[in-house]
């Protein structure tokens, strides 16, 4: 079977396809053929080596990915096979079969393409981790959306609408148009505006209940003054950290540094929040990623639910996709096909 490998730390030439012998299930464990899986921001981190939960390497990465059962573990339902499903990785989703829990997996929806199902795991956990686990979204709430074009803005885009939040978002201007007639209620440019006096405009000086930011650096600190009394700002990466001439480690030490700390009193005085999320390291707690999943697929059975897939690429050329999502061109989902 082909698989991806990144080689070493570097740009895209680091990606190399090889073959590799066929994995066999183990205990509790399905094998897929896979059909589509899901490229996310962490794999272009690990790639530059910034990502500090990439497994060493040589590795090949990818969290997500749709297909067909072909095989089951020792125990397991053989009727199992043939199956069309939607699964969760460690690692390992950029090849043509992959071994994984069957407890995270997740039958496909008929309703949903083989690539629409690759697009749901990562995007739509996280997004339901921020909105519902941990930033307790209410109906009428104000919530503005950084990076809102892309996979987990669109996502967190349809949790908002389903429970009645109103919603900002933030995207370069040739996303505008897409995401008004997407749904969101505000859209503005992040890199041409100041966002923070604009969004005080649009709110009347209120703030917004909750903020989710990938972005990190200095726009940590904008977001938390832009919080109303009782706001939260959820935290969920350091893109800025991939987009600068400095070597990668040099970039994350500089990222963070620009990341100010909040003194607990500070918060209590402000009646603030902050939270992190960290998909990645909920891999352990398989009954809370099923439960959240099974929540999800829920929400495609009754419409609500809509994952948006952008560009496919096929495996030999995902040093392409990377470099598209990279120049910030994709809106929503890129996924690799075998």
């Amino acid at each position: 079977m082909r698989q991806i490998m990144m080689i070493k730390a570097g740009g895209v030439e680091v990606l190399k396809i090889q073959e590799a012998g066929e994995p066999q299930p183990g205990k509790g464990e399905v094998k897929i053929n896979v059909k589509a899986a899901g490229i996310n921001f962490a794999d272009i981190l690990a790639r530059k080596g910034i990502y500090p939960d990439a497994p060493k390497k040589p590795c090949v990465v990818g969290y997500e990915v749709s297909g067909l059962i072909e095989s089951v573990g020792e125990d397991m339902d053989s009727s199992l096979v043939g199956d069309p499903v939607i699964a969760v990785m460690r690692f390992g989703g950029y090849s043509e079969k992959v071994i994984t829990p069957v407890s995270y997996v997740i039958k496909k929806p008929e309703s949903l393409s083989f690539e629409q199902g690759a697009a749901i795991p990562v995007n739509y956990l996280t997004a339901y981790q921020l909105l519902v686990v941990m930033g307790g979204l209410k109906k009428n709430d104000r919530l503005l959306i950084h990076n809102a074009g892309s996979g987990v803005g669109l996502a967190a885009l349809d949790l908002a609408k389903h429970i009645g939040a109103f919603t900002y978002g933030t995207a370069s201007a040739h996303k505008h148009s897409f995401l008004r007639e997407r749904g969101f209620e505000n859209v503005l440019d992040y890199r041409m505006h100041d966002w923070h006096k604009e969004t005080q405009k649009m709110t009347d000086g209120q703030g917004f209940d909750l903020i989710i930011d990938p972005i990190g650096g200095k726009n940590t600190w904008i977001s938390y003054r832009a919080l109303a009394r009782t706001g939260r700002l959820g935290l969920f990466g350091l893109a800025v950290a991939a987009q600068t001439r400095f070597s990668a480690k040099l970039s994350l030490v500089r990222t963070v540094f620009k990341m100010r700390r909040f003194h607990p009193v500070r918060l209590m005085n402000a009646n603030k929040g902050i939270f992190g999320v960290n998909i990645g390291h909920m891999w352990d707690f398989e009954e809370k990623i099923r439960t959240w999943l099974e929540n999800i697929i829920k929400g495609v059975d009754e419409g609500w639910v809509k994952p948006r897939v952008d560009r496919v690429f096929p495996l030999e050329k995902v040093a392409e996709a990377h470099t598209y999502i990279e120049e910030r061109r994709s809106i929503g989902k890129v996924l690799l096909v075998p």
